[in-house]
């Protein structure tokens, strides 16, 4: 801000500045937690004062590393929280390893006080390990979501690129984070320094909560064929009960051979290949992120057998779901 321009008019400016509590796990996905980061100070900086103040910390304290390997100081421990305080969780990739009986428990008893309780990415999951998301609607990131579906049917997931629910709140991760953010500011201070904090960040389209997380069908392959579109929308929507590509044609107006032709000529592959793919990959979030057994995560991508699902998954990963898991497994802990 230049000295010529003149602070933003904010509601609620004499108020109490707000304290954010940013809980960082091994990994956590450093775009998530700095978009949010990054709204909070120019909310301060657009204001002139002081709305915001924050703090980084995690189970232990010490040093903890990011996504992209890069290691961060913490600031402390896990500290003792007030009703007005806002915990955001930030997690990322090898989850398992960050959630400890001492910070879910942390979790839990600091709740009682009536915090608002939010997580960033796959920080969602930490909150529901704890309990804190029951019959609350939430966001996590949309290659996560089947696996927290299947773990955590009571919590009520949402597409969406946020989530607000009560004093439940929750981004899919990336640039979700400054929408769910900007939301927060508007709460508190009004939309004038929302929608300046957002041009100050040349972030030119605000997302709401009944935004979606990922492109269109059309937009992620390329093709704007609307029946192809369609077929591959019920594909992704019948993974666990897959419908055959002759029903799939008759539903959408045309014959199995002009389906097959449609699929050949826009994704060189035909609609039995597409489907079994959008399938096994499922199946393979599923076996990377959830402790799922190998015979409930074929039931779950509609394969009737686990030698199917085995020989299937081989055929296009060269290797069994078993060594996929056990790999993975090997990778985390290293």
């Amino acid at each position: 801000m230049s000295r010529e321009e003149a602070p933003i008019e904010v509601l609620n400016g004499g108020s109490r500045p707000r304290r954010f509590v940013f809980v960082l796990l091994q990994d956590f996905t450093l775009l998530s937690f700095a978009s949010a980061l990054e709204v909070l100070r120019l909310a301060n900086r657009m204001s002139a004062r002081t709305l915001y103040t924050w703090t980084v910390v995690g189970d232990g304290g010490g040093t903890i590393r990011c996504s992209a390997g890069t290691g961060f100081e913490l600031d402390s421990d896990l500290p003792p929280l007030t009703r007005e305080d806002t915990v955001i969780v930030c997690a990322g990739l090898n989850l398992r390893s960050g959630i400890t009986k001492r910070l879910v428990g942390w979790l839990r008893r600091e709740s009682r006080h009536g915090p608002t309780m939010g997580a960033l990415c796959t920080g969602t999951q930490v909150l529901a390990e704890a309990g804190l998301l029951d019959g609350k609607r939430a966001a996590i990131h949309w290659e996560n979501h089947d696996s927290f579906a299947e773990e955590f049917d009571e919590v009520l997931l949402t597409k969406s690129v946020f989530a607000i629910d009560g004093n439940r709140i929750s981004a899919a991760g990336g640039t979700a984070s400054i929408d769910l953010m900007l939301s927060q500011v508007a709460a508190h201070h009004g939309p004038d320094l929302s929608n300046a904090i957002a041009d100050q960040l040349i972030y030119s389209a605000i997302r709401t909560d009944q935004d979606t997380q990922r492109l269109s069908v059309p937009t992620r392959i390329g093709v704007r064929h609307p029946k192809l579109a369609e077929v591959i929308h019920k594909m992704e929507a019948h993974i666990e009960e897959p419908i055959s590509p002759a029903k799939l044609a008759t539903e959408v107006g045309m014959s199995t051979r002009q389906l097959e032709r449609l699929f050949r000529r826009y994704l060189n592959r035909s609609p039995k290949r597409y489907y079994m793919e959008l399938r096994l990959q499922k199946a393979r979030n599923l076996l990377m992120q959830t402790d799922m057994s190998v015979i409930n995560v074929a039931l779950a991508c509609g394969f009737a057998s686990p030698s199917h699902f085995s020989k299937c998954y081989r055929a296009h990963y060269a290797t069994t779901p078993y060594r996929e898991r056990g790999s993975h497994g090997a990778r985390a802990e290293a």
